[in-house]
């Protein structure tokens, strides 16, 4: 179980391998969300705009696609490692979310299943 190949795109900026590095190591814990099923990461660092002299100019953007469904989360900060980490908690809220979901629908399944196995003995 490891996290997928992660597909970077750069616009209006510059970011060096050691913040790509940074930021597989920070998506890595992610990796318990996605177990076997196959999927697809694309991040998007951006700098929004050139004429700001301070405040939340970086932009992250991460697109996580999970066995077909895409998960996505954004972030803006006054640095790329701050969007990352905003970006990535907002994510594992909303993977953590669709697990717990998941897990209620199936409870609530096999709750009914037995309740008919009992009316039918």
């Amino acid at each position: 179980m490891s996290f997928p190949m992660i597909n970077f795109k750069v616009t209006n900026a510059e970011v060096s391998d050691q913040l790509k590095d940074v930021t597989e190591r920070k998506l890595a814990s992610l990796a318990k969300y996605i177990g076997d099923n196959p999927a697809i990461c694309d991040l998007q660092f951006e700098k929004v705009t050139n004429h700001h002299q301070q405040g939340n100019v970086f932009r992250v953007e991460i697109n996580l696609e999970i066995g077909g469904q895409l998960s996505r989360a954004e972030a803006t900060a006054e640095n790329f490692e701050k969007a990352i980490d905003d970006a990535k908690a907002y994510l594992e809220h909303e993977l953590e979310s669709r697990r717990g979901k998941r897990e209620t629908l199936w409870k609530s399944g096999a709750r009914k299943i037995k309740e008919m196995m009992r009316r039918s003995t």
